[in-house]
């Protein structure tokens, strides 16, 4: 087969390392892959693992009139047999696109917390959680589970002085790791608590966290982590912006914080982890505690307390006690190879693929469910650029829970 892989975007992120990941496993079972984006930060981790990149334009809105034409070119040149599109836009894009101008097969898969219910309802969808395949079932015609996968060889415990020496850490300090996008929308508020820990943490225990990402936000962390190194005179959280490969990082970790994508990579370098959600939300991985996490994704929804005290009573508990680290971290480590193996994922996926392109139509023609699609993302757009000008809301990429439940509740009202 000829697969076309499409991310959301070509900035470091969960979901776009699981698109470029999950590319180099088809590939490596023998079929020509490539990877089709704007230029960016993940277009170094699409060669590294033997990769072509396909040049597109960088959009101006979504789903792009322009990107589409360039994708429908690509796939007619290159003579692509499907278009796998993650999350969205480039869902949009290729059913309006490819799909309508050849009949070339789409599949989507939605790593975010929430799907679009403008995702036209025969695409075939793929998600990451039970609890949304459930959900989703009541809407679509094909949907599919399959939990983010990590490439157990490329990311496994190697060694961590080494990993500690190269970001400037002593080996008596206590690391806490977070890698992420520095975002507004689902990141920030907990990497601000995460600062917000640390600073009290610091005034009795050798605690340093490290800060791995980039994103529209970083100058409110910088600005917070000022703070906190003011306080205490050394540098108890560090920025090290983007990284190509963050696999130090999380290598050099006592304790790794985090959501979804960069949650799984965490622990498949055998860290305790400590999971990251919105309204206060912090939980400690264990064995007590996976069920949730296997039903609702690794991010949760607080109550509005105070995030950044829950998360700093976690830690200490953690550091009071290296015996139990160790313990969960072999844990974390066992629940990947166990639940999240790449090859088991790339099995599954190749198998989809043969369906979607089997069941690909002999005639291409419009209809309600195609139409329909078009309507609700135009009147989406229309509502967010009227926000956006009110300056009453952010943008809305759909990926929280409650995002969800909203946007759900507006597509069967």
């Amino acid at each position: 087969m000829r697969i076309l892989v499409y991310p959301h975007s070509m900035e470091m992120g969960g979901s776009q390392l699981n698109a470029v990941e999950l590319a180099g496993a088809i590939r490596d079972r023998g079929h020509a892959v490539g990877v089709f984006g704007p230029d960016g930060p993940l277009v170094d981790a699409v060669h590294s693992r033997g990769l072509s990149h396909v040049a597109a334009p960088v959009p101006r809105v979504r789903p792009s009139p322009a990107v589409m034409r360039r994708l429908s070119d690509v796939v007619h040149v290159g003579r692509y047999d499907l278009v796998h599109a993650y999350e969205w836009p480039p869902a949009m894009e290729a059913v309006y696109g490819p799909f309508m101008r050849f009949g070339t097969p789409a599949v989507c898969t939605v790593m975010s917390m929430a799907v679009a219910p403008f995702i036209p309802p025969r695409l075939p969808l793929t998600v990451g959680t039970a609890e949304i395949a459930e959900r989703e079932r009541g809407h679509r015609d094909d949907v599919s589970l399959l939990e983010p996968p990590v490439d157990t060889g490329l990311n496994r415990p190697g060694d961590q002085r080494s990993a500690r020496a190269g970001l400037g850490v002593a080996d008596s300090e206590l690391l806490v790791v977070v890698v992420s996008r520095l975002a507004a929308q689902l990141k920030l508020e907990g990497i601000l608590d995460a600062v917000r820990a640390v600073g009290v943490l610091a005034s009795d225990l050798p605690v340093r966290l490290i800060v791995a990402g980039d994103g529209p936000c970083r100058a409110e962390v910088e600005a917070a982590a000022a703070q906190v190194n003011a306080r205490h005179g050394r540098p108890a959280v560090t920025l090290t912006g983007n990284l190509t490969d963050p696999r130090p990082v999380y290598d050099a970790a006592d304790v790794v914080l985090g959501m979804g994508g960069s949650a799984l990579r965490g622990m498949a370098f055998a860290k305790p982890l400590v999971v990251q959600g919105e309204r206060g939300y912090w939980r400690l991985l264990e064995p007590a505690s996976l069920p949730v996490f296997l039903a609702q994704g690794w991010y949760g929804i607080g109550t509005g307390q105070d995030g950044a005290e829950l998360v700093a009573a976690i830690l200490r508990r953690l550091f009071s006690d290296p015996e139990e680290r160790a313990r969960l971290g072999v844990f974390s480590r066992e629940v990947i190879e166990d639940r999240f193996s790449l090859t088991a994922a790339a099995s599954a996926q190749e198998s989809r693929y043969r369906s979607a392109i089997a069941a690909r139509p002999s005639r291409m023609r419009w209809s309600p469910s195609l139409v329909r699609p078009l309507a609700q993302v135009t009147w989406y757009d229309v509502r967010r650029k009227i926000a956006r000008r009110l300056g009453t809301v952010n943008a809305d990429d759909f990926n929280s829970l409650a995002a969800m439940t909203r946007h759900h509740e507006r597509s069967t009202s």
